[in-house]
């Protein structure tokens, strides 16, 4: 990738990786990037690095700019390994001893990732460092999403480098929100859902601090995917609204089917729930990625599960896809479940409990409904998608 100036004398020096498709089981159809910052001035700083297998690109790309050797200083705002894992290579090629700034959990994370002994400058929010004419201002950011996590702030030129905040999986040479288009949005919730749900009170604590503090954004750096350039406070309104527990008037059906009966009492379910006026997905789950189904449930206030019982137990698919919800904790939504069975039902309720866990508000009693469902099970099937919807509209 050619290094594209952001702004004068600062350059994304990242890489493009078009042929990724899974990060940590969120599928990344759309690729993604590994977005580093190169800031030059009096003293010139290299902000984040780029995934290991891609660090001589991440160099080269430095190397079109200014001979890497006189980078004075990096910046880590983040361990995770798509964005230090060339941090060996960048400082045995500037210098060992180079100052790198990151928080004091960055420091000792940093350590229990590489054997290097480098020279750690742990900051605080609110601590400054110059390179003449710029500074930098370091607001630590954690569990936002690591516990080392921060964002630096580039004061004169109102830059937001903001490490995995409001990034977005999605590659492409068209490197700000204004070459893109709305489609960005799409990918910027599925990343919220999938990866900063669970962290909302935290994020919306975070966006008040900033706030606070005055500072004035014309520019959001991601690590991740497009920059936000013609209007930054687009995506941190996004955020605010993804934080709160306010839900669409809208619910996802979620299961999985041997036989199609489950099937069946999803899609006739479904139809009960849009019979009061509210927006409904079905969405069959192995037909639809995991890590989708969860960019649905953001903003639903209803999320209904249906699983076959097999081996008296959910089924296997089903299992999973808890799992996962359960880790990104979303709020305040309306619960529903249903299920076939052959001889024991035991999947619904195991799916109840689920829910419960999850401290959903769950419609009682399910349903189930033994091999195939009749003209009568298919009626009760409405009829607890119209309770359903009717819980959904208050």
């Amino acid at each position: 990738m050619i290094p594209v100036e952001i702004s004068k004398n600062i350059y994304d020096v990242g890489v493009i990786d078009w042929n990724i498709r899974d990060f940590h089981g969120y599928s990344t159809h759309a690729g993604t990037t590994y977005n580093a910052f190169l800031v030059l001035d009096e003293k010139v700083a290299l902000i984040d690095t780029v995934k290991a297998p891609f660090g001589d690109q991440l160099l080269d790309n430095i190397s079109k700019i200014i001979d890497p050797g006189k980078i004075d200083m990096v910046i880590s705002n983040h361990t995770e390994m798509d964005h230090s894992g060339s941090l060996p290579r960048v400082m045995h090629r500037i210098g060992e001893d180079k100052p790198l700034y990151c928080s004091k959990m960055g420091a000792k994370n940093l350590a229990q990732h590489y054997p290097q002994k480098w020279n750690f400058h742990p900051v605080k929010s609110g601590q400054e460092v110059s390179l003449g004419a710029k500074t930098f201002t370091f607001l630590e950011t954690r569990m936002v999403h690591w516990p080392d996590s921060m964002f630096t702030y580039l004061k004169e030129d109102k830059i937001l480098f903001s490490s995995d905040g409001f990034g977005q999986h999605y590659a492409g040479f068209e490197k700000f929100d204004d070459l893109v288009g709305e489609d960005i949005m799409v990918q910027a919730k599925k990343y919220f859902a999938n990866i900063l749900m669970l962290y909302a009170p935290r994020i919306l604590k975070l966006i008040e601090q900033v706030q606070s503090l005055g500072l004035d954004i014309e520019m959001i750096c991601p690590d991740h995917g497009i920059i936000w350039r013609k209007n930054p406070g687009k995506i941190i309104d996004a955020y605010v609204k993804w934080s709160q527990p306010t839900a669409e008037k809208k619910a996802v059906v979620i299961y999985d089917t041997m036989w199609n009966s489950t099937k069946m009492m999803a899609e006739t379910i479904a139809e009960g729930i849009s019979s009061q006026g509210v927006a409904v997905v079905p969405m069959h789950i192995r037909s639809t990625h995991r890590s989708d189904i969860m960019t649905e449930v953001l903003d639903a206030k209803a999320v209904v599960v249906g699983s076959p019982t097999l081996n008296n137990q959910m089924f296997p698919t089903v299992a999973d896809f808890l799992t996962y919800m359960k880790g990104l904790k979303p709020t305040d939504k309306i619960g529903g479940m249903f299920g076939s069975y052959g001889w024991i039902g035991e999947s619904v309720k195991m799916v109840k409990a689920e829910l419960e866990a999850m401290k959903f508000d769950v419609i009682d009693p399910g349903i189930k409904i033994q091999y195939i469902p009749d003209t009568d099970g298919l009626s009760a099937c409405y009829d607890y998608g119209q309770k359903i919807g009717q819980a959904v509209m208050g």
